[in-house]
């Protein structure tokens, strides 16, 4: 599986979480706690939103820890929301359009987890991706499928809902195909004002996923953040560094809303008619 971490509050260098804390996405990447893998070395990406209408992406198939290009840009590059993954393919392969975070328009994607028994309902997912949208998928992922389908079900309009009906969709295709347990997923995506985290699984059993609970607990990773603004908030795949007190679990089944600091949360529930 993969690592990730997002990120929203005042402008912030991307090393500052990136590679800088105890427990960072780098040490992650070699040394991961809490995922199915302990080595996520297939890839990494990092999408940020900066002065541009749109955001901004850099994405390659080596290992994080391997990139000094990722580490110059990091110290250059000062972003208020920012989204970074580091990847342990899960069956597809390691080239750069399987590498997340996914860009449409103003959104930024990334997933942790999988669709089981993919390569059997592929096709009838992808049939379900609206017809303007299928030409845009460049790779072969479940988690651009995903991404694609819950574009197609509003996720302009109605980010968590649409999700959800994704969600919904992909349980019923996999129940007609006698698949049990078809989806295990952490999400991790915005539009450039709010930042949304979701953990789910069809069994109930979903991977960690963590929030912090207040911009006292990123000061916490580094004497350096007494600058940052009230409102910070980070969101992981598992703690930065070793104070488990200062990150709240996401429950099992829901979504973050987070906006200006605020975190809002909700019962994640699929919509298997996609209503």
């Amino acid at each position: 599986m993969c690592r990730w971490l997002a990120y929203s509050g005042g402008p912030l260098y991307l090393e500052d979480l990136i590679f800088k804390p105890t427990h960072s996405l780098i040490d992650q990447s070699l040394h991961a706690r809490a995922g199915e893998t302990t080595t996520n070395g297939d890839g990494f990406g990092i999408g940020w939103y900066g002065s541009r209408e749109g955001p901004g992406l850099y994405k390659d198939t080596q290992p994080a820890w391997n990139d000094r290009n990722l580490q110059d840009l990091a110290a250059q590059i000062e972003s208020s929301l920012f989204l970074a993954h580091i990847r342990a393919a899960t069956g597809t392969a390691i080239q750069q359009t399987n590498c997340h975070p996914f860009r449409f328009g103003r959104w930024l994607f990334m997933h942790n987890g999988l669709i089981r028994d993919f390569h059997r309902i592929k096709r009838e997912l992808a049939l379900g991706v609206a017809p303007e949208l299928y030409s845009l998928i460049e790779g072969t992922t479940d988690s651009e499928i995903i991404f694609y389908l819950a574009l197609t079900f509003g996720l302009d309009d109605d980010a968590v809902g649409a999700i959800e009906r994704t969600v919904g969709f992909i349980e019923k295709i996999a129940r007609e195909n006698g698949i049990e347990h078809p989806v295990q997923m952490s999400l991790g995506f915005s539009d450039s004002e709010r930042l949304y985290a979701i953990r789910y699984s069809t069994r109930g059993q979903s991977r960690t996923l963590f929030y912090s609970r207040s911009v006292e607990s990123l000061r916490e990773l580094n004497p350096e953040f007494d600058r940052l603004s009230s409102d910070a908030r980070a969101v992981v795949s598992e703690p930065l560094n070793d104070l488990s007190e200062y990150w709240h679990a996401v429950p099992e089944a829901t979504a973050l809303v987070i906006e200006r600091g605020e975190v809002e949360k909700r019962q994640f529930s699929p919509r298997p008619n996609g209503n």
